[in-house]
């Protein structure tokens, strides 16, 4: 009996390996071959020596301020401690559907004692029986001779795969993230103490002009014009104290704590924060962006859900077996003479289901068809964004050369203005003009130096940056 057992397994063994899943075929990318060309590109596809996947972001980020929030974030981070999790339950499924290839193999003993009275003897007198047994079996065990469980245990690796991957994403956003809300902060800071400058200059302006009005030397036009420029100021004030603290409060959400007391001094908001990458090509996102590979992981699982279903159609076999001894006396349960064994092979052939599962299939194949169509839309919106990206990078670089060109000549202008006023020679209205316009440029030189540095980042993001792309390992039992 043992010997059939074995034959038995070894044969369910080796008609296991047969699979019904359709052969994988990785779409054709729906993109072009190479970035965009023109000059809102120039040369930022070949910038740098390294890929932004391979660039980990202690490297990128060059401010050591952000480098300490950036692992605070990835410490404490609910949405990436919730990412985490749903891995290890992915992980946990898909154990639970593997161990279905195996049987499951349970020891069991049970005794019964029982007294009949002699009305209900068949012998007229008060009988006392018992029965005692104690078994090892497998209990319907299916031989997945047609790849059904294989196919729903590849779906299941599959999707924790492609969890896996979404958990990488929700790494590589969060890192952005902190980062563009420090350098939002950093901003906001900068044009708070900007506007508080700008402020003292207005103040003392007003002051002075104050005083010329006192002695008639300036009109009330010149004095309200003088005023208005505080007020004006001081709405600004007002604004950016709101938004410092209000930046800080975002910080501190993403951080998932309390921003660390020892934080060191970061840099500079005009300093070389941030290191350069290389675009590299359109293909190579395949393998570096973890959203395409949990949306082609995500295809593959419906791919092995395709072989589920058309596993369906064939017979399923089960095994019911179990081997051991049974005794009427708890003393004799292991005599000789006691043994006992059960052997149960059980078949079902589906016949007649009204369709059901030529529509399971259908259903399979269609959500197939629907994954293919993601994983294509995934693909094309990552062209886009490095494309976006890429444009900004040079734009924004142009436009910062440009707003610093822009900055010194108001400066200059807001130097002959100040010294033709005090000599008499324009009005106040010359000054007050200038004043303005040089503050407008500087606040708007802080808003392209965000800008320039944000698409960096976003740069950074969309070419897939903040992990190393060493492969996936199925989770072990």
């Amino acid at each position: 009996m043992r010997q059939s057992l074995l034959s038995l397994a070894v044969a369910a063994a080796l008609l296991s390996g047969c699979s019904l899943i359709p052969d994988y075929q990785r779409p054709d990318a729906p993109v072009a071959a190479d970035w965009p060309q023109g000059e809102a590109y120039g040369s930022a596809t070949s910038e740098g020596s390294r890929a932004a996947a391979d660039l980990q972001w202690r490297e990128f980020f060059r401010d050591p301020a952000l480098q300490q929030l950036v692992q605070v974030a990835l410490e404490n981070n609910r949405d990436l401690r919730v990412a985490a999790l749903n891995v290890e339950a992915y992980r946990a499924l898909y154990r639970i559907q593997r161990a279905d290839l195996l049987p499951s193999v349970s020891a069991d003993g049970a005794g019964t004692r029982q007294r009949l009275p002699a009305d209900l003897s068949q012998t007229g007198e008060a009988r006392t029986s018992g029965q005692y047994s104690a078994t090892l079996g497998v209990n319907a065990w299916e031989l997945d001779f047609f790849g059904r469980i294989r196919s729903l245990s590849e779906q299941a690796l599959q999707q924790y795969l492609a969890t896996e991957q979404a958990q990488r994403s929700t790494q590589i956003s969060l890192v952005a993230s902190v980062a563009n809300a420090y350098l939002q902060w950093q901003a906001d800071q900068a044009l708070l103490q900007l506007t508080r400058d700008t402020l003292k200059t207005f103040e003392e302006s007003y002051q002075l002009t104050q005083r010329s009005f006192d002695v008639g030397v300036a009109d009330a036009l010149a004095l309200s014009q003088a005023r208005s420029s505080v007020d004006s100021a001081r709405v600004s004030l007002a604004q950016y104290q709101r938004l410092v603290a209000q930046d800080r409060n975002a910080l501190t959400q993403l951080l998932g704590t309390s921003l660390p007391a020892d934080m060191p001094q970061g840099l500079a908001l005009n300093a070389e924060l941030l290191e350069q990458v290389p675009a590299g090509l359109p293909a190579d996102l395949l393998q570096r962006r973890p959203d395409l590979l949990q949306a082609e992981y995500q295809l593959k699982a419906a791919n092995a859900n395709i072989g589920a279903a058309r596993a369906a159609f064939f017979p399923s076999i089960s095994l019911t077996a179990n081997a051991g001894t049974a005794s009427s006396q708890l003393s004799g349960l292991f005599d000789g003479g006691s043994g006992t064994w059960l052997f149960q092979p059980q078949i079902s052939l589906p016949i007649f289901n009204a369709g059901r599962l030529r529509a399971n299939l259908d259903y399979a194949e269609l959500q197939s068809d629907i994954r293919v169509a993601e994983y294509e839309k995934a693909i094309q919106v990552a062209f886009q964004e490095v494309a976006d990206r890429l444009a900004a990078r040079t734009t924004y670089r142009q436009q910062l050369d440009a707003q610093r060109a822009l900055l010194e000549t108001t400066e200059t202008y807001y130097e002959l203005a100040e010294r033709r006023y005090r000599t008499g020679v324009d009005s106040y209205l010359t000054l007050l003009d200038a004043q303005r316009q040089l503050f407008s440029v500087r606040q708007q030189l802080i808003a392209d130096r965000l800008a320039q540095l944000s698409s960096e980042v976003e740069l950074y993001k969309a070419l897939g940056g903040g992990w190393s792309n060493t492969g996936s390992n199925a989770p072990q039992g």
